[in-house]
């Protein structure tokens, strides 16, 4: 069995509280998911919304018909005669995802229609597509407590409309209430009084049930299944595509056209746009969903990666890493420095070790690249020589004026100044550390992530972490800065960044 995966980041993923997309972005998200992810399908936008609406779909669908993926590429569409038909065609759309109500509460109190009327005017749009050649899809709005309550009213719909030129019939679970057991029972009704008809689920995630809830709806036998990137979506979101490939590829071991090795990638710049971030232990794409913290998991991985399952971090174009803290043994050590190339003797991997769980026990955070840092003072060795260093710097703000810093820099014993103005002190700060590297033809590293992290408790003189995230010739890592003051705190990360890359080339 193959599963069929239609997008709806664009339309439903952007009513998420606070997103949305500027028109360049939701092009690039198009692509991203058509080009890249390889989905089969995506729904772009609601019909008659806005104007910014339409000119970001008119763009969308530009690119796909120079492209040849017109068809699949969808818009959400009302009961409205032909007003939605026309705003589709306008703006280049060759699929309507009709709304229709699937409830007979929705249709009586809502629409204050009998089920005959709101059938004859389905009907009737469906009518006109198939005159102006657009394909309809149609969604039955509110079908879960449809199937709930007024089950004959759904058989009365779709024995109304089986007979159209209806190309599949969309199961959404509106408000997210449904469990696995209702879900798989309502599906597999579906499936067996119609089994001619191509239908697709929809799921919220208002109980956390989505994820749970699509694994039932695929062993009921439904085909086509609705995601978005991170889960996006109103309220609680809708099932996460990250989610949806685990459950198809290795619990059902059905084919799907997803390109899983883009998925960390996509979804990352998915965060970058939508300014939601993915929580650290979302599954397949979290930041630590591939870390084992425990030393005894590190150690078994080790001897006979006795932790592992299916979902291998490469599958994702990711990496397994271990972390550093309370929890970690001699393994979790072992092997973060093996990635940094560093050997040590019994008795110096001991002191570091313990020095580590130290550390772990005052809640610090401690990250591979820390531990060369650590070594240098603990084994108090020559481990690590820095080869950057700052000698001094000034940095202003002012209302009205753009910020500006002084740099002078030590590097491999010659030192350089500079200064620069910028949309803040660390951009100036940046700015002018740029130009010292420029000038000394050094090539510098891509920010690709900027975190700050404060204690809560509202006190202004407390300890700001910066965690910043940095790409050097394919390579990213993580460095931080704890100060005070957030600006010093990113310059300590950024300092500790240069000495680095120094050892990375």
């Amino acid at each position: 069995m193959k599963i069929n995966i239609m997008d709806t980041t664009l339309r439903d993923g952007e009513q998420t509280s606070g997103v949305s997309f500027t028109e360049t972005e939701k092009l690039n998200i198009a692509k991203l998911l058509l080009e890249d992810l390889k989905v089969d399908r995506i729904e772009v936008a609601s019909a008659r919304v806005s104007e910014g609406e339409f000119k970001g779909a008119k763009n969308i669908f530009d690119w796909a018909a120079d492209c040849g993926f017109l068809d699949r590429v969808e818009v959400l569409g009302f009961v409205d005669g032909n007003i939605s038909l026309q705003w589709i065609e306008k703006v280049g759309g060759k699929v309507i995802n009709l709304l229709t109500k699937g409830s007979l509460k929705h249709c009586q109190y809502q629409l204050r229609k009998t089920p005959e009327q709101h059938f004859d005017d389905i009907k009737g749009v469906i009518a006109k597509a198939d005159e102006m050649g657009i394909k309809v899809n149609i969604y039955f709005e509110d079908w879960s407590n449809g199937m709930r309550n007024s089950p004959e009213y759904m058989y009365q719909m779709l024995d109304s409309l089986q007979e159209t030129s209806v190309v599949r019939y969309m199961l959404p679970d509106t408000l997210g209430i449904l469990n696995h057991e209702e879900t798989y029972t309502f599906c597999h009704d579906m499936k067996q009084r119609y089994p001619h008809l191509s239908f697709d689920f929809h799921a919220h995630n208002d109980y956390d049930l989505a994820t749970a809830n699509v694994f039932s709806a695929i062993r009921a036998g439904i085909s086509g299944i609705h995601t978005t990137l991170n889960g996006l979506g109103e309220r609680a979101g809708n099932v996460p595509l990250s989610s949806v490939i685990g459950i198809v590829k290795d619990h059902f071991n059905y084919d799907m056209n997803v390109d899983e090795k883009k998925l960390y990638k996509v979804c990352k710049l998915i965060e970058t746009f939508s300014g939601v971030r993915i929580p650290s232990n979302k599954p397949l794409i979290g930041d630590n969903v591939f870390t084992q913290t425990s030393g005894i998991h590190a150690d078994g991985d080790q001897k006979d990666n006795l932790y592992f399952n299916d979902l291998l971090p490469e599958r994702f174009g990711r990496k397994r890493q271990y972390a550093l803290g309370k929890l970690s043994g001699k393994a979790s050590i072992y092997k973060n420095l093996e990635d940094l190339g560093i050997k040590l003797d019994k008795e110096d991997m001991k002191t570091v070790t313990n020095r580590v769980i130290a550390l772990g026990d005052k809640k610090e955070t401690v990250t591979k690249e820390d531990l060369p840092y650590i070594i240098s003072d603990v084994l108090k060795s020559e481990k690590i020589d820095e080869k950057i260093k700052i000698i001094n710097y000034s940095l202003s703000v002012a209302e009205g004026l753009r910020s500006m810093a002084t740099l002078r820099i030590e590097i491999y014993g010659t030192i350089y100044q500079e200064t620069a103005s910028g949309d803040g002190q660390y951009d100036a700060f940046m700015i002018a550390l740029w130009r010292i590297y420029d000038r000394l033809d050094k090539v510098h590293p891509i920010l690709n992530d900027y975190v700050v992290t404060i204690p809560p408790g509202g006190k202004t003189d407390a300890l700001v972490e910066c965690r910043i995230t940095w790409e050097f010739k394919g390579k990213t890592f993580n460095t931080r800065g704890l100060d005070s003051d957030q600006t010093v705190a990113a310059i300590k990360g950024t300092m500790r960044m240069l000495n680095i890359i120094e050892t990375l080339k």
